[in-house]
């Protein structure tokens, strides 16, 4: 019989935070941890990856997600139940702008890293019959804009990526899910917020008219964890502000 009052609990699970050192990551390492959660923050920053993981009484590590063999090595240390992965960069340029170093940096950490990751850890929780494996995409992968095309493109890969992980893991017990938020204040996107009429616009594509904070990802991370998403698999969950749902601001007059 399912225990309802126990249902976003984690106690007795390892969960590994990749890219845990700020932002999105540090905030699902707390979460995650708050619910019971034995936690891993993993970071290219070793400095912050130990602050995560002091303010969440986990342990931290080093890996840079374009480094494979490191994260293999992280999979089989930690052997987790739960893998959280948020790494990603972007170059905010027109196609026709674009170098070929541009492209491949965007893409090699997008996408051919999220791809070892997943590989990495999902080995592991295929041959112990258990896991969740949560990477996050983006609304650019449904939706884009000028200046977003090559980041658009992995983000949308990422998520066929996870699906086709889901397909294949799930007869094993493993489930694997994406969340794609919206605008965000974090690192990423403080190249935004230094233009307030771009930022404003933004904020205003919002059904509730308002950016999001790392903290309001932290929800989706701990429901795709545990036990409240046991039939929830190659989904991508939405965490936008209405973004994706709303299609232009002018409000008719009645």
């Amino acid at each position: 019989m399912t225990s309802y009052e126990r249902l976003f609990r984690l106690d007795g699970r390892r969960a590994v935070v990749i890219g845990a050192g700020s932002g999105i990551g540090r905030e699902s390492a707390l979460a995650l941890a708050a619910q019971g959660a034995e936690v891993v923050c993993a970071d290219r920053d070793p400095a912050s990856a130990r602050e995560s993981a002091e303010r969440c009484g986990g342990q931290a590590r080093e890996v840079d997600v374009l480094d494979t063999p490191a994260v293999r090595a992280l999979a089989e240390e930690a052997a987790a139940d739960v893998l959280v992965f948020t790494a990603a960069t972007n170059v905010r340029k027109r196609l026709l702008d674009y170098s070929g170093e541009e492209f491949s940096r965007v893409v090699e950490l997008n996408l051919r890293a999220s791809f070892e990751t997943v590989r990495a850890f999902g080995a592991g929780m295929v041959e112990r019959g258990r896991g969740s494996i949560i990477g996050f995409a983006s609304i650019r992968a449904s939706v884009t804009e000028p200046g977003q095309g090559v980041y658009s493109a992995t983000k949308a890969g990422l998520v066929q990526l996870l699906r086709t992980a889901a397909a294949e893991f799930g007869p094993h017990g493993v489930r694997v899910n994406a969340v794609a938020p919206g605008v965000v204040e974090t690192p990423l996107t403080r190249q935004i917020k230094e233009h307030p009429a771009w930022y404003d616009a933004y904020a205003a594509k919002s059904a509730l008219g308002r950016w999001a904070r790392p903290e309001e990802m932290a929800g989706a991370v701990v429901y795709l964890a545990g036990d409240a998403a046991t039939f929830v698999t190659g989904s991508v969950l939405y965490v936008d502000g209405g973004w994706t749902a709303v299609d232009g601001r002018f409000d008719p007059p009645n």
